[in-house]
């Protein structure tokens, strides 16, 4: 295929995937989470169906993405995942991480903006996700989320990464880690090349398909960062910061594994 219409193919491509995306959230959300609450009474069993759903549909999408041309993927490590009350912390360079981890786990939660929770299309309340309105028992929330059994996918950085810009992370995640005396799931995420990150138009597609890498680490102890006891070591504040600090250079590649 010629190089121009390669390109105009998937620019279309990317566009259409978009529209599938927020039409089947629609159609998923009144076609199918709608009558289920009729059907299913029990509310843990119906939000862990919602979740199952949503990570079908999920992982449909990136295939669908993947046939139209969009896209190829690669996933490492991916038993790590096949467990639960898991604290997922990724780094955050495009769009579309959270359908990529998602569509991973089956029982994936996650914390959303209350605009996100209220959207129909994300199917986030009907899932059970964790909102931020409650800003001080947020982290109180996330941790009871893990203790459940949930898999809490975070992205420390709280917004998509701007290239070209230092990393910065904030310190909820490290908070959810350090109070909860929770192992992290560290999980690198990378495209190349680059497309769909922040302040990025999405019909600005690279020279070429890009490929998208899901790298799941081995887990990051938390016990490192506390006393011998168990305990945070100068306090939680300050083991909160020193696992923060050290997440910044682990997604930034100055740390090749966890715990090194």
């Amino acid at each position: 295929m010629p190089d121009r219409l390669n390109h105009a193919w998937r620019v279309f491509a990317t566009g259409l995937s978009f529209l599938a995306f927020g039409v089947g959230g629609l159609l998923l959300r009144f076609g199918v989470i709608a009558p289920l609450s009729w059907l299913v009474r029990e509310p843990q069993r119906r939000q862990r169906l919602v979740r199952r759903i949503v990570q079908a549909s999920f992982a449909g999408h990136i295939e669908l993405m993947r046939v139209l041309g969009v896209l190829t993927y690669e996933i490492r490590g991916r038993e790590r995942l096949d467990r639960a009350g898991l604290l997922v912390l990724a780094n955050h360079p495009t769009l579309i991480d959270v359908v990529f981890l998602i569509s991973l786990l089956p029982n994936a939660d996650c914390v959303v903006k209350s605009a996100v929770a209220r959207n129909p299309v994300m199917l986030a309340r009907v899932a059970g996700y964790v909102s931020n309105d409650d800003g001080a028992g947020l982290v109180d929330d996330c941790i009871a989320a893990v203790r459940r059994g949930g898999c809490l996918v975070i992205f420390p950085e709280g917004t998509r990464t701007v290239r070209g810009q230092p990393m910065r992370l904030q310190r909820g995640a490290a908070n959810i880690a350090v109070r909860g005396r929770l192992d992290v799931t560290p999980v690198r995420l990378s495209c190349t090349p680059m497309t769909l990150g922040k302040g990025e138009k999405w019909y600005r597609v690279p020279s070429r398909r890009f490929h998208y890498v899901v790298d799941v680490q081995e887990d990051l102890p938390i016990a490192q960062f506390l006393n011998d006891n168990g305990t945070a070591s100068g306090g939680e504040a300050v083991a909160a910061r020193r696992l923060t600090d050290y997440l910044a250079g682990y997604f930034s590649g100055e740390h090749t594994r966890a715990g090194t």
